[in-house]
């Protein structure tokens, strides 16, 4: 069965994606360019968000030690290594809010990737309140020579639980970044992460009417992981009753059910997130890669004959 996307795949692919815009196999190499965030340089605070630490995220050769000529090249022969597939490649600034900086910084930042003869695009991934018309402008201006995305990390629909965790923003400005970058004919991914302290289940399902009205083009799904020597792992030590931590077995049931009711031209980028286990306060996930989660939930998807937007309404 072939779905409305095109392709035999239950959900809406961002491999499926890339391969159409691009004609080839696509890998993303994973930047850091040294950024911080407004909340941890004293812009709006300086305690980060209460779950974060970006080392947990990073991959070995990416480092602002170093330049990003020398990430990419590193990243290339990285993913050379392990994909010997792809064709070419997606310069992703990755680290902590990759906007969150004057504009001619910003240029002479992303300059090396844009110029890169491997590189056909970049992937910028920030928070909403890191946007302005001037930045937004620059990517539309950049986004009609080469692809663009622009990633922003909403995590929640709900207020309280923004400020509980210090995000420092609210939903209104991820809305507002959104619709300004979609109307730019930019393309736009929005973060959310299942399992922050005092959401439940049947809210995440609730929230998917607000998720499916934003404009947005693609989106990205993550469990909460409680990574050490964060805020988070110590609420989680004193007040365990406040959150609901997945294991893989209910997760990929739970992902099912939101695949169903998705909406299905928004191309799913990821459905879980990925931690070495050295970092995690606990694990209930063990050494169980994403790649084997991804099989499962396939599984399960056609398990159920279930499909993204099998139970969407518009």
């Amino acid at each position: 069965m072939i779905f409305p996307w095109g392709d035999e795949r239950r959900f809406n692919s961002y491999k499926h994606f890339l391969l159409k815009r691009f004609g080839t196999r696509v890998q993303k190499l994973t930047l850091d360019a040294g950024f911080s965030c407004p909340n941890r340089d004293g812009t709006i605070g300086t305690s980060g968000c209460t779950y974060c630490l970006n080392a947990a995220f990073n991959p070995s050769y990416c480092s602002p030690a170093k330049s990003i000529p020398q990430q990419l090249e590193e990243g290339i022969l990285f993913h050379r290594n392990r994909y010997r597939r792809a064709g070419t490649y997606l310069a992703y600034f990755q680290a902590f809010s990759n906007t969150h900086a004057p504009l001619e910084q910003l240029r002479e930042i992303y300059q090396p990737a844009i110029e890169h003869p491997e590189i056909s695009g970049i992937v910028i991934g920030t928070r909403p309140d890191c946007v302005d018309d001037e930045k937004l402008d620059y990517f539309a201006r950049l986004g009609e020579q080469m692809f663009v995305s622009i990633e922003y990390g909403v995590e929640s629909c709900h207020d309280e639980t923004l400020q509980h965790i210090r995000r420092g923003h609210d939903l209104a400005c991820a809305q507002d970044a959104i619709a300004r970058t979609v109307e730019r004919g930019i393309h736009c991914a929005a973060h959310f992460i299942y399992g922050l302290p005092g959401e439940t289940p049947d809210q995440w399902l609730d929230d998917l009417n607000l998720i499916n009205a934003l404009p947005i083009h693609g989106i990205k799904f993550h469990q909460l992981q409680i990574i050490q020597g964060t805020p988070m792992q110590q609420e989680y030590t004193e007040h365990p009753d406040r959150f609901f931590i997945f294991t893989p077995e209910k997760y990929i049931q739970f992902i099912v059910r939101i695949i169903g009711k998705l909406r299905p031209d928004l191309v799913v980028e990821r459905f879980a997130g990925e931690v070495p286990p050295r970092f995690l306060h606990i694990n209930h996930w063990g050494l169980t890669r994403y790649d084997v989660i991804l099989q499962k939930i396939e599984k399960e998807l056609e398990r159920q004959d279930c499909w993204q937007g099998k139970y969407w309404q518009s």
